[in-house]
């Protein structure tokens, strides 16, 4: 079991964290429409999947801006954001912050925990129990892994450049 810390306190993960070089298993989350959507509804792109554990946060929401500014522009590559948050929750953050991008998928895993569980990422105990920890995978057209970062401190920001380089690279 892996953990990471959220203000220094440890926090258990259940599951294996997905590895560089690793088929990315499938998994539902549900769109800001309710539907349901899957790596399937992306094929033929190259993904970021930025798994955090709510947009009702200053560091999920700073990130979820980031990505926003920093990969929605970019052709060919759709960053989707995988969060604890009920979809009508995700909308109004992305309509208020004014992320419109259709290269930024919010989805919610309300309803189904399968890309926290496959990913490694899915807080098993505690206060955050069933939110994902911080983390991002790029993936590539086929969907294989091919830049993996779990960080370490739920409270700190991804390595934006290293993402959006090993993205880029996939092109």
């Amino acid at each position: 079991m892996t953990s990471v810390t959220l203000k220094g306190s440890p926090v258990q993960l259940e599951g294996k964290l997905l590895e560089v070089g690793a088929k990315a298993p499938d998994f539902v989350g549900t769109a800001k429409d309710l539907s349901p959507k899957s790596l399937k509804d992306y094929s033929g792109k190259v993904k970021i999947l930025v798994a955090v554990p709510s947009l009702d946060t200053s560091v999920c929401a700073m990130e979820t801006k980031k990505f926003h500014e920093r990969a929605a522009k970019l052709d060919g590559i759709v960053t989707l954001v995988i969060s604890g948050d009920l979809p009508f929750a995700m909308n109004r953050f992305c309509t208020m912050e004014g992320l419109d991008s259709p290269n930024l998928v919010p989805l919610s895993q309300f309803r189904d925990f399968s890309f926290s569980k496959a990913y490694g990422t899915h807080i098993s105990e505690g206060g955050l129990k069933g939110l994902s920890a911080r983390a991002v995978f790029v993936l590539d057209k086929n969907d294989v892994a091919q830049y993996v970062e779990l960080v370490p401190e739920i409270a700190s920001e991804p390595n934006y450049e290293a993402v959006i380089t090993a993205a880029k690279k996939l092109v």
